[in-house]
């Protein structure tokens, strides 16, 4: 087998079990970093061009139209994905199709209904519609990333992310140098989606089969007695993302909702690792569940392990680097987010440790539960801002968002052991934690010295990275390849 024909195998193929979940994790890397990445370069500009107050009109009408945007899928997208790996039916996707561009309707009707009864600056409620127009057509592409995913295919999602944020990038920094405003931004952001989402269609199209719209409400039905759950989870899950950002535009606290958010920015790209990882291996969880329990048992294992792995470094480094980073990416005043930062990397290496548990159950159908789980979260998160705002501002914010994702990942492994088939293989959980604390405490111990050295943030990260690699990986095929091998067959 020539390097070409390697090259094809390992990237357009679906082969092996194994070498699918790597494809399509490559992939996702691709794709991801595109579309993340390039929009929180997008977004630093905007922070550093519109100010801190017009930045935080700017993401506090994001978070505005974010809450809404879950009644436009109402949590199709993952049943997408797992009922169409486990079997392809274009008369379900034709009438599914369908019925997204009624939730898509129906949302932005609503979207400004609720932006003209609740909101008094005309400013703001125009900034509303148009990021409305912007993520409602963003679902609509999400139909086809589903599907894209359901097949593994996920070079396809990459290939139009990294389309769509091209043209973002180029009608974004030209709005931010030439018309700066936060309006302004907002409309290239709906321009850009708009094209990405005619693009979308003849892509799949010519990918994938003619699209068709069918209007057939038993299939409607059918579809959305599995959803619906989702759709609640996600509901809940968007409230306790975005409430705090809400509290704080909605007393005006507009400062500070753009010290929030240039922290939630960078938090929300730390966890771009754990969108992949977890996306590349719900569809082959999902097909595994089916075929060999000890075969599923085995790839979820290897996600947690993995999780893990990410979670520890991503904790410790963010609560060291965290001021450099604040520094390095936006101006001065906004040092006021770096102790949001800090906690806020914590609770993203929390939601790490979360995923592997929610994808479980997902695959074994347990959508209900998911949606108790999200609803709690939804009830607390909103409880302790409501307590923690008023004395601390985004301090607070920051420390309800931590204290909400702690307790779910709690109740998340208490309803995994109860109600799915999937075991907790304590031994190799407990071996990576110590494997990646050791690592961590290498990692912690340079950076420590680099910092006295003054080097560069950027180069810090970068070092950070390494020394924990080496070191994890060492100790990994020392410790397995001798003590344990027999526990990784």
């Amino acid at each position: 087998m020539n390097y070409i024909t390697k090259i094809n195998y390992s990237l357009f193929s679906n082969g092996t079990t194994g070498q699918t979940i790597a494809k399509n994790i490559t992939w996702q890397v691709v794709g991801t970093l595109a579309n993340k990445l390039f929009s929180l370069f997008l977004i630093i500009f905007a922070a550093r061009i519109l100010g801190v107050e017009g930045y935080g009109q700017f993401t506090f009408a994001l978070a505005f139209v974010s809450l809404f945007t879950v009644l436009s899928h109402l949590g199709l997208p993952n049943i997408i994905t797992r009922e169409f790996a486990r079997e392809e039916n274009k008369n379900d996707f034709y009438a599914i199709a369908s019925l997204q561009i009624v939730l898509v309707s129906l949302t932005f009707l609503l979207i400004a209904a609720a932006s003209f009864l609740t909101i008094s600056s005309l400013e703001v409620r125009l900034l509303i519609l148009v990021l409305g127009v912007f993520l409602l057509m963003n679902s609509l592409i999400g139909t086809a990333y589903s599907y894209f995913h359901s097949q593994q295919k996920m070079e396809y999602e990459a290939w139009l992310e990294v389309i769509q944020m091209g043209l973002l990038i180029s009608f974004g920094l030209f709005v931010l140098f030439q018309f700066p405003s936060p309006l302004n931004l907002s409309y290239a952001y709906a321009i850009s989606a708009t094209i990405a989402f005619l693009i979308a269609i003849v892509f799949f199209q010519a990918k994938m089969f003619r699209l068709r719209l069918r209007w057939n409400v038993a299939i409607w039905k059918k579809y959305l007695r599995m959803s619906w759950p989702l759709a609640l989870s996600a509901l809940f899950a968007v409230l306790y993302s975005y409430v705090d950002s809400i509290m704080l535009g909605y007393w005006n606290l507009f400062v500070e909702t753009g010290w929030y958010n240039a922290a939630q920015r960078v938090m929300l790209a730390s966890l771009l690792p754990m969108g992949f990882v977890g996306a590349s291996f719900l569809p082959a969880l999902s097909k595994l569940s089916r075929e060999s329990k000890d075969r599923f048992q085995s790839a979820w294992n290897q996600e947690i392990e993995i999780m893990i792995t990410l979670a520890l470094p991503l904790a410790v480094g963010g609560i060291v680097l965290a001021s450099g980073i604040v520094s390095f990416l936006y101006s001065t005043e906004f040092a006021p987010a770096v102790l949001v930062l800090q906690i806020l990397l914590v609770t993203a290496a929390v939601n790490f440790l979360f995923r592997p548990f929610y994808d479980a159950m997902i695959v074994f159908n347990q959508e209900r539960k998911i949606f108790w789980i999200t609803m709690a979260g939804a009830v607390l998160n909103i409880v302790l801002n409501l307590i923690l705002i008023p004395k601390y501002s985004l301090y607070g914010a920051a420390a309800a968002t931590l204290g909400t994702y702690s307790v779910l990942l709690l109740i998340a492994m208490i309803f995994v052991k109860k109600f799915t088939l999937a075991k907790f293989s304590l031994i190799r959980i407990i071996l990576t934690t110590a494997m990646s604390v050791l690592s961590v405490y290498a990692m912690y111990v340079a950076l420590r010295y680099l910092l006295l050295s003054h080097v560069h943030v950027a180069l810090l990260v970068f070092i950070g990275a390494v020394v924990y690699g080496v070191v994890f990986f060492g100790l990994r095929k020392f410790v397995i390849g001798t003590y344990f091998k027999r526990l990784y067959v």
